[in-house]
């Protein structure tokens, strides 16, 4: 018969699964759905832009400030709130507790939500990799790459995806041998067969991805995507040839 778990055994496998749960939730957060990431229409200028505490083009102070942890712009009558306001309800600047330094967007001064956001704020990293802005450098919102999951601003979400899924090769051949790569790394840009996918001494979850052997991304079948290789244009350039000059 097997042994019997100790309590001990049982805590720390529920902690290391609880870890694993919060890493794949890290890793597959959905930007659009944070509060943090709202668009937001400034009350003067009326621009259009991601949630922020002041307008990123003139400046101003919203009327009703989002709160960019829970989402709510009305604080009811609460115990967890820092500062009390017992039998009456805050909007405005009386809801506010705080900015957050890496959204730039307000926290409600509920006591859960100035104490966690900064910590999980899903904008922690998000540069953006095609023109390296971060959320201060530009006004609009940032998103994920459906393919490869890298972060992108409002102006190079479509280009980017658009030319995302070209591998860095020129065949759909393995990297490590010359058979038919059956699985697709979108981060690395390169095909794996049914072999070399797989690591030795690593275990693979039942009904989940497999993950990319270099970089640990998930990997995609090949014939599910719409990859291309990597293409070279030969010939004789004519950008630089002079245009006759109209009369």
């Amino acid at each position: 018969m097997p042994k019997k778990k100790t309590g001990a055994r049982k805590k720390a496998e529920k902690q290391s699964e609880r870890q694993r749960q919060i890493r794949m939730m890290h890793d597959n957060v959905d930007l659009g759905s944070k509060p943090c990431n709202f668009a937001m229409e400034c009350d003067k200028c009326n621009m259009r832009q991601k949630n922020r505490a002041f307008c990123y083009m003139c400046s101003a102070v919203q009327k009703l400030p989002v709160c960019a942890q829970c989402g709510k712009q009305k604080c009811m009558k609460s115990s967890d709130c820092v500062i009390k306001h017992p039998g009456q309800h805050t909007t405005g600047m009386q809801m506010v507790g705080a900015i957050c330094d890496i959204c730039e967007a307000w926290v409600c001064h509920g006591r859960k939500c100035l104490s966690t956001h900064t910590c999980e704020c899903p904008l922690l990293d998000a540069v953006c990799t095609e023109c390296k802005r971060g959320v201060w450098e530009h006004g609009g919102r940032i998103f994920n790459c459906s393919f490869c999951a890298a972060y992108l601003c409002e102006d190079d979400q479509f280009e980017h995806q658009a030319s995302c899924q070209v591998l860095e090769s020129d065949s759909y051949k393995c990297a490590s041998c010359n058979r038919h790569g059956q699985y697709s790394c979108m981060q690395c840009k390169v095909c794996f067969c049914e072999d070399h996918v797989r690591r030795k001494g690593f275990t693979y979850k039942k009904n989940e991805p497999i993950p990319c052997p270099k970089c640990s991304y998930k990997t995609r079948e090949t014939k599910e995507l719409s990859v291309s290789t990597r293409k070279y244009e030969y010939g004789r350039q004519h950008e630089f040839e002079e245009k006759p000059e109209m009369a």
